[in-house]
């Protein structure tokens, strides 16, 4: 049996506070998954040993997930329909199902290449996607057949090189940008080289120290985030706004950065 550390416990933990129903049987599956977990592992392990990126594994997927949660609920709360329902195919429930799904699954494509990591990963992840939705749905082909799609849509959209277009899958690439705290964030630019001594990349990243995601004031979401000094707005500027202005969500998002005892630059 796999071994979880400390921080993917605790993370699952808050995941699991933020669903419910079909939700929570689609999480309980993908974190007691032997497979899903040795491919999680597996993509760290190939990230940070092998390429010398930082972390692409079960703790960014699990905190990536719930950045996504977060999200999720405050649209909801606002009244935002997703994609699924205002279409008429789907419930607000199969939607979150789409986004907890694609979220805890999108770097799985790590474990063969970081080049086109999207794309491959929608391979590996495909027939794990057709387990989960068997489970959960049963025989319910109309449903499973939609909601795979979308799944595929979340994992294949993360990277904001390609268009997507649903709310959902919108939710997962914001949800992964904002994995950016302290050294954390994927650095968007020169992945083909290691970072050298004084690039700015590095600093940007070791500055944020806190992202939070909060109710907006004039819009649903919140992005607040905090810094240590202001390299961290290089951070902000090529890694995660681009994915928000890349996104769907992106009418329902209010963006902030902020160096600690200065003042507050809005984005959004």
């Amino acid at each position: 049996m796999f071994k979880k550390t400390h921080k993917q416990i605790a993370l699952e933990k808050a995941i699991l506070s933020h669903i419910e129903g079909k939700s929570t049987e689609v999480a309980n599956y993908i974190f007691n998954d032997p497979e899903i977990q040795a491919l999680q592992d597996y993509a760290n392990t190939v990230s940070i040993k092998r390429l010398g990126f930082n972390d692409h594994g079960p703790v960014h997927m699990r905190t990536a997930a719930l950045n996504a949660l977060i999200m999720f609920d405050l649209l909801h709360d606002a009244g935002i329909k997703f994609n699924l329902e205002s279409e008429k195919l789907g419930t607000y429930e199969d939607s979150k199902v789409c986004v907890l799904t694609a979220s805890l699954l999108h770097d799985v494509g790590m474990t063969a290449t970081r080049d086109h990591h999207e794309i491959i990963g929608i391979i590996f992840a495909e027939p794990i996607i057709r387990r989960i939705l068997d489970v959960v749905y049963k025989d319910n082909i109309h449903k499973k057949t939609i909601l795979k799609a979308m799944i595929i849509e979340g994992i294949f959209g993360h990277m904001a090189t390609e268009k997507i277009y649903s709310l959902e899958a919108g939710l997962v690439l914001i949800g992964d940008g904002c994995d950016m705290e302290k050294g954390r964030s994927r650095i968007t630019t020169l992945l083909s080289q290691q970072p050298r001594v004084g690039d700015i990349h590095k600093y940007s990243a070791s500055s944020i120290q806190k992202v939070n995601i909060l109710p907006g004031d004039k819009k649903p979401i919140k992005i607040l985030i905090e810094m240590s000094q202001s390299a961290g707005f290089f951070q902000i500027e090529e890694v995660l706004f681009p994915k928000i202005i890349s996104s769907p969500v992106k009418p329902y998002i209010e963006l902030y950065g902020q160096v600690k005892n200065k003042d507050m630059m809005q984005y959004l």
